[in-house]
């Protein structure tokens, strides 16, 4: 099954620009559009709508970055027919317009955090142990807590560690969430996060994970691994991890929630 999900965003990736529907991908899976749909979320967590979806997003960042093509152009290139629609679904998912993604190079204000989950919950921490592979040398570990399997928007908590270990997520308000963790091999000089230089990082998903409360403390083991094909693309803004870092170390108050440990 796996292979066949595979084939489908190979298909996806090659189509960005076309009228893709649920229709013609189960088609190009040789399955019904029902068994292709509930295959295509088991294996990768989420909907084929939402990945081709977040797949369109992420080469618009990329266009955004490194071609001069207007909005409009890339809006059209990746599948929008309407440019509206397009900034608004950009800036949703990424966090800011596609004009001041490109203003600022892609990167985001160290200080926003998504806190439009807070007004009137209670908040509890996750406690979260990242574990890497022995044979990685890893750089920096960014970790964020989402209301879903796509990490897209502003995190509603997150943390940047200078290696794989400990941390603790502050502030989560009640819900149900997912938290990622995100690395790049140490040789790689990683600058950024998403890692900007072609390197495949290393991604870990925890959840999802129940905050009530009566809940205090909850408690994620993470995993890194080689990022897959079938992993949703990270949409998020880019983050200056030397200045977060450094952040850190000074003790002011930003986009971390906390230093890790």
């Amino acid at each position: 099954m796996k292979e066949v999900v595979e084939h489908v965003i190979q298909t996806m990736r090659q189509n960005l620009g076309e009228q893709l529907t649920v229709d013609d991908m189960a088609r190009a899976a040789m399955f019904s559009k029902f068994h292709f749909s509930r295959v295509f979320h088991r294996v990768t967590g989420v909907s084929p709508g939402r990945f081709l979806s977040a797949m369109r997003l992420n080469e618009a960042k990329r266009l955004l970055m490194e071609t001069p093509l207007t909005v409009a152009d890339i809006s059209h290139r990746v599948g929008y027919t309407s440019v509206g629609t397009f900034t608004s679904r950009f800036t949703a998912s990424v966090g800011m317009s596609p004009t001041t993604f490109r203003r600022l190079r892609g990167f985001s204000a160290l200080t926003q955090v998504e806190n439009e989950w807070m007004a009137g919950t209670c908040t509890a921490g996750i406690r979260c142990d990242i574990r890497a592979p022995r044979h990685e040398d890893l750089g920096p570990v960014f970790v964020g807590v989402f209301p879903d399997r796509i990490p897209e928007g502003r995190p509603i908590s997150c943390n940047i560690l200078d290696r794989a270990g400990s941390c603790e997520l502050e502030n989560v308000p009640n819900g149900i969430w997912y938290v990622l963790a995100v690395a790049s091999p140490r040789s790689d000089a990683l600058s950024c996060w998403p890692p900007m230089n072609g390197a495949a990082p290393l991604v870990g998903m925890g959840g999802p994970v129940s905050i009530d409360p009566v809940t205090s403390l909850t408690h994620v083991d993470i995993t890194l691994v080689e990022m897959q094909t079938i992993d949703p693309p990270i949409l998020l803004a880019l983050i200056d991890i030397q200045s977060a870092l450094a952040a850190a170390a000074s003790g002011r108050v930003g986009l971390l929630g906390g230093v890790g440990r």
